[in-house]
C-alpha cells in the first residue's frame, strides 16, 4: 500500500512510485552518505531512478531494494542537481547501462567540483566505504522540458533557472501525480544555498502552482503534501532574503550577516548552525549586487 515501507526498505508514496529515504544528517562512516532522499519508478517496460545516495555502497542498497520489488532493466537515472550526496551512489548503476539524466548545465558543475567533491567524500567515509567512488555524467540532458516513457507511464523532467543550484531539475509522475523535486525542496533540514537565492524563491513560486498528490523533497520525509510543504522553506528563504538586505543597506560585514541572518529561523531547522552561515554568505555575495 502507498506509504508503507516493505522488505526493500523502499516506501511506496504511490502506485508504482518509491522513496528510499535518507536521514538528516551531515555524512559520515555511520550512514555511509544516505542522507538525502533517492526514488524510483517502475512503469511497464522498466524504471527510472531519481538520485543515488552518496556512495556506491548506498547506491547498491538503492539497486537491491529495486531488485525486491522488480526485475525490470533500470533505463535511466536522473540527477537531480550534482551534489555528492545525490550523486556518487551513481556508480551501483553502471553495470546496468541506463541513460544518465541530468540538468544542461550538470556536465560542467560535476567537472568543476569532482576533486572537491570526491576528496570530502573520502575523508568523510573512509576508505571502505569510498571504494569504487566515481563522478557518473549524464548522457541525456535536461534544456526546458523533457519527455521519458517507462510504458505507459511518462515522466515530465524540468529543468530551471539557478535556485538551490544551477543545475536542478524536477521530476513528474503523470500517473501517479507524484512530484519529485530534489533539494528545491526541504522539510525539516535547513534549505542549503548553492545557486541563487532569489531565482529559488521565483522557482517555488511557479512550483506551487503545480497540481501534484504528493511531493518528495530532497532532504526530509519520504512523502510531503504539496504546496502546503513549500511554506516552511519559503518563510525560511525570504527571512535570509531580507536579513541580508537588511545588513548590507546598514553597511554591516559579511562576517556580521553570516552571524546574524535569519536568526529567528534557527529553532524551526536542523542542522542549522551547519548551513545558515554559508547561506547568509551566498546571500550577501548575490544581493551586494543587485
Amino acid at each position: 500500500m502507498p506509504g508503507q515501507a516493505g522488505p526493500s526498505a523502499a516506501i511506496e508514496i504511490a502506485p508504482g512510485a518509491y522513496v528510499l529515504p535518507g536521514v538528516i544528517a551531515l555524512t559520515d562512516k555511520q550512514n555511509a552518505g544516505q542522507i538525502s532522499n533517492s526514488g524510483f519508478i517502475i512503469g511497464r517496460d522498466g524504471v527510472a531512478v531519481i538520485d543515488t545516495g552518496g556512495s556506491p555502497a548506498i547506491g547498491r542498497k538503492l539497486r537491491a531494494a529495486i531488485r525486491a520489488l522488480t526485475s525490470k532493466p533500470i533505463l535511466y537515472v536522473i540527477f537531480t542537481h550534482g551534489h555528492p550526496d545525490h550523486i556518487l551512489g551513481a556508480a551501483a548503476f553502471v553495470e546496468d547501462r541506463p541513460q544518465f539524466v541530468g540538468h544542461r548545465a550538470l556536465p560542467a558543475a560535476m567537472a568543476a567540483h569532482a576533486d572537491d567533491y570526491l576528496n570530502a567524500a573520502r575523508n568523510l567515509l573512509g576508505e571502505q566505504e569510498f571504494a569504487g567512488t566515481r563522478i557518473v555524467p549524464p548522457t541525456l540532458l535536461v534544456d526546458g522540458e523533457t519527455q521519458i516513457d517507462l510504458g505507459n507511464r511518462r515522466l515530465k523532467l524540468e529543468s530551471w533557472p539557478s535556485g538551490h543550484t544551477n543545475a536542478d531539475i524536477t521530476i513528474t509522475d503523470e500517473a501517479s501525480g507524484a512530484l519529485f523535486l530534489g533539494d528545491l525542496l526541504f522539510s525539516g533540514h535547513i534549505p542549503a544555498l548553492d545557486g541563487k537565492l532569489t531565482g529559488w524563491l521565483d522557482n517555488l513560486q511557479k512550483l506551487k502552482q503545480r497540481q501534484a498528490k504528493r511531493a518528495v523533497p530532497g532532504h526530509g520525509p519520504a512523502s510531503v503534501a504539496w504546496p502546503e510543504a513549500a511554506e516552511a522553506e519559503e518563510a525560511y528563504l525570504r527571512r535570509l532574503r531580507d536579513d541580508v538586505g537588511e545588513a548590507l543597506r546598514e553597511g554591516r560585514t559579511i562576517r556580521e550577516a553570516a552571524g546574524s541572518a535569519a536568526a529567528t529561523e534557527r529553532g524551526k531547522w536542523r542542522l542549522f548552525d551547519d548551513f545558515n552561515p554559508r547561506n547568509a554568505t551566498a546571500a550577501y555575495h548575490e544581493l551586494e549586487w543587485q
